[in-house]
């Protein structure tokens, strides 16, 4: 498996930071992840534009990576010689501060920036999407610029191995204040009374690109939508619970801790809109052809 390490290319397996590594010492360090189609880049302009908004939130330096030009030549690279040009696949790419002598102050204005790309082939849910995933609620207790692609997640994992070890897909995450945001890797869409809704873009959740997507084929097929935020009392009457990321598309939830959501099964909105995503995605196909 190749990879892209500070302008090398490399197996995957010898690629190896510092110890001093500021993402290693502090998660001091933003992270993207593309869908690929067949080689192409799914939304790669709003992915692209988010790394830039999270490589500037945390002042990092801009490396010459960070060329739009430059990414995409280098995930096409990696996507070919990794065989994962064919069908669907994901692009990691991770930029840190860089190494330097351990200090909570940034280091010296000339320290590179760590950069890694690699890819992995896509492993679709759909045996969970068909029955409906099972959930799990959890503490909301990260840091409040949860709008930043950082790569420190350690509330998001552990609140994943909780759901993980209760026989659930996801935790969905509440505030203090019961407000409802996301999931730990994947944000909440609600059907209530018919109105599709879901958490505003403020920094309690991150801005998911599926996200967008999903609010655009929403408002393309005509249905209500309002971005407001859910609440726990909200979670009971919901007809129809949704998770979507790069990763899980649309996921219909149909049990959360132990109760059904709507009728137990993946609901009709849900499913219309999965069905429009995947057929954005797999005209791509058009594209890498």
């Amino acid at each position: 498996m190749q990879a892209y390490l500070n302008g090398q290319y490399l197996d995957k397996s010898s690629a190896m930071i510092s110890v001093d590594d500021r993402g290693f010492v502090f998660g001091d360090g933003i992270y993207e992840v593309y869908r690929a189609v067949d080689g192409e880049l799914f939304e790669g302009a709003r992915h692209y534009q988010r790394l830039l908004e999270g490589v500037d939130a945390l002042r990092i330096e801009r490396p010459r990576e960070a060329g739009e030009g430059q990414l995409l030549a280098i995930a096409s690279r990696l996507l070919r010689e990794n065989g994962h040009d064919t069908g669907h696949a994901t692009v990691y790419v991770e930029i840190t501060r860089g190494a330097a002598p351990r200090a909570h102050v940034f280091p010296a204005a000339d320290t590179a920036p760590t950069v890694f790309v690699t890819t992995y082939p896509f492993k679709d849910a759909a045996a969970v999407r068909a029955e409906g995933a099972r959930a799990i609620t959890q503490p909301d207790v990260r840091w409040l610029r949860c709008n930043i692609k950082t790569v420190q997640l350690l509330p998001n994992v552990l609140a994943k191995q909780a759901a993980a070890e209760a026989g659930a897909f996801e935790a969905i995450l509440i505030r203090d204040d019961g407000t409802v945001t996301e999931g730990t890797h994947s944000n909440l869409f609600a059907v209530l009374d018919g109105e599709v809704r879901t958490h505003p873009a403020t920094n309690l959740i991150l801005p998911g690109i599926t996200r967008a997507v999903i609010l655009e084929i929403a408002a393309e097929l005509g249905l209500t939508v309002r971005e407001v935020a859910i609440t726990e009392g909200d979670l009971g009457g919901c007809d129809e619970l949704f998770l979507t990321g790069t990763t899980t598309d649309v996921m219909p939830v149909t049990s959360l801790d132990g109760r059904l959501v709507g009728t137990g099964q993946p609901g009709p909105i849900a499913t219309q809109l999965y069905e429009a995503l995947s057929s954005r995605m797999e005209s791509l196909r058009t594209v890498a052809r």
